[in-house]
């Protein structure tokens, strides 16, 4: 007899709301405090190796993370080998594409954040859930476009710092949008939260708990 564990991401979304509300919108303030030096920042960040074994090694870890807690029965049995094959990508990308590399890591990271952000939104029982959907497909978008042409990004950096003004433009929209999501994670999302706690308006198989495991011989 084998025990496995089903796999429920226990993350609310007005916790990944206010989280990634403030992930946004912080940086911005030291962006509209000292722009100079943000832009400097900012336009290294493309060809930093330092971001990019960071971004990389997350994105890799999340995606082994995520494939290990995968139900799927197609590809149970080639588990382990799989995540061997794309440990080795992460590697490998490290040591052989080290060009853009933290442009790369960041579009992986961006296409596992949509997932989780996608995944905590969907049964949250108010049309405000539609902000952190549409960020997530954009991030999808954006991951999909810096994995294929990761240049872009540093031309993206290049015009949105050119000026000092285009730096306090850009950080003030986004310190507007990061504190925007912040007060949706305070208010409509724990709102919703509460008026639904036990999450009755999702599938049975997405409230189980994570603890019950699923016995099969």
């Amino acid at each position: 007899m084998l025990c496995r564990l089903k796999y429920v991401w226990p993350m609310r979304l007005s916790i990944l709301a206010i989280v990634l509300g403030l992930g946004v919108g912080l940086p911005q303030i030291y962006g509209l405090r000292n722009p100079a030096a943000f832009a400097a920042a900012a336009r290294k960040f493309p060809r930093s190796l330092a971001w990019g074994y960071a971004l990389m090694a997350l994105g890799t870890v999340w995606f082994l993370y995520y494939l290990q807690t995968e139900s799927a029965a197609d590809f149970a049995a080639y588990k382990g080998a799989m995540s061997v094959g794309f440990a080795a990508i992460g590697l490998g990308t490290c040591i052989f594409v080290k060009d853009f590399l933290a442009v790369r890591g960041l579009a992986v990271v961006f296409l596992l954040l949509a997932k989780l952000m996608t995944d905590t939104a969907r049964w949250v029982d108010t049309e405000w859930r539609l902000v952190i959907m549409v960020w997530a497909y954009v991030l999808v978008v954006a991951g999909m476009w810096f994995t294929i042409s990761p240049w872009r990004l540093r031309d993206l950096l290049n015009w949105g710092t050119a000026s000092e003004k285009r730096v306090r433009i850009g950080c003030a929209i986004r310190l507007a949008f990061g504190l925007f999501v912040v007060a949706l994670g305070l208010t409509v999302f724990r709102a919703a939260e509460r008026a639904d706690p036990r999450g009755e308006s999702k599938p049975a198989e997405t409230r189980a708990a994570v603890s019950a495991g699923e016995w099969f011989s």
